[in-house]
């Protein structure tokens, strides 16, 4: 039995002590940072989801319920609010525009940013990287430097006040982050992909939409909601560029709601008018927060 008792603490080492009071200590400043950051995701949550949550329960009342009780719930939950801002506030004219200049911009840069992505990712040539550059570089140019140039430039075109003209000022101005956001994704896939492709006989163009472009679909799917959130939400492009009512996109309703009802505001149907424009990008986001996910992910195991 002694000699058993000294074997076992033979056993226990100082440097075996050591690095469990170091595991204790570390678990205990995981805990700590996680106790932190859970309870600020929880303030955050609520900041931003109890304001829609009101927004929401507010598109229901009549004006007078929201200036009378501006936190109680309706007196009668129906759906007039939103049948007065689809039809007699044109939202739903609003809506269409939307969505035909938003979804054209956005499936025409999703496919040049993928390409031009591509040939600069993979490809070296004269001047390629003096491209890439000057593609960083319109990131940093702001806005609303560029709308009395492009006032003109469309208005020499005959694109003023159209919504194709509307949609290739979107293009050009998510261009840049696409090609900026895929040049990564491209640059990290493996060359011998590529190479298998060329000695299977498949040419360029095959090689980059079946093989290439399907591997960088996490990267497709990340930058195609970063760009429709800017391009739903842009406001200073449209309002400089398209001043025809029938042309209006959403951004423009919003800001013409109340100043073209004058002093009789219905409140009700503005808060519906919102909650119209708000529900595209969370149906949007939930569909694809999975790819979302999963080019983080990747992202941070490159």
């Amino acid at each position: 039995m002694t000699h058993i008792t000294e074997t076992r603490k033979q056993t226990v080492k100082p440097e075996d002590l050591a690095r469990s009071l170091r595991k204790t200590k570390l678990s205990k400043g995981d805990r700590t940072v996680g106790t932190v950051s859970h309870a600020m995701l929880i303030l955050w949550s609520i900041i931003v989801v109890v304001p829609m949550l009101w927004t929401l329960m507010t598109s229901f009342k009549t004006t007078r319920e929201i200036f009378a009780s501006p936190f109680s719930l309706p007196a009668e939950w129906n759906f007039d609010n939103y049948v007065s801002a689809w039809t007699e506030y044109d939202i739903g004219g609003m809506f269409l525009n939307t969505v035909l200049v938003v979804g054209s911009a956005l499936i025409i840069v999703m496919v040049l940013g993928a390409m031009c992505a591509y040939v600069l990712a993979r490809f070296t040539f004269p001047g390629s990287k003096a491209i890439y550059y000057l593609m960083l570089a319109g990131l940093t140019f702001p806005i609303f430097l560029a709308i009395v140039p492009l006032f003109f430039i469309l208005r020499n075109m005959g694109l003023l006040n159209t919504l194709p003209g509307l949609t290739l000022t979107y293009v050009a101005f998510a261009l840049p982050f696409t090609v900026f956001f895929l040049f990564a994704f491209f640059k990290g896939l493996p060359d011998e992909i590529q190479e298998a492709a060329y000695v299977d006989g498949a040419g360029e163009w095959r090689t980059f939409f079946q093989v290439m472009l399907p591997m960088a679909k996490p990267g497709m799917a990340s930058v195609a909601i970063f760009n429709f959130l800017g391009l739903w939400n842009q406001f200073l492009l449209p309002i400089a560029l398209n001043t025809d009512k029938s042309k209006y996109v959403l951004s423009q309703g919003m800001a013409s709601f109340a100043s073209s009802a004058g002093y009789a505001v219905n409140f009700g149907a503005l808060f519906a008018a919102v909650i119209i424009t708000i529900t595209p990008v969370l149906i949007v986001y939930v569909i694809f927060q999975r790819q979302l996910q999963g080019s983080v992910s990747q992202g941070t195991m490159k």
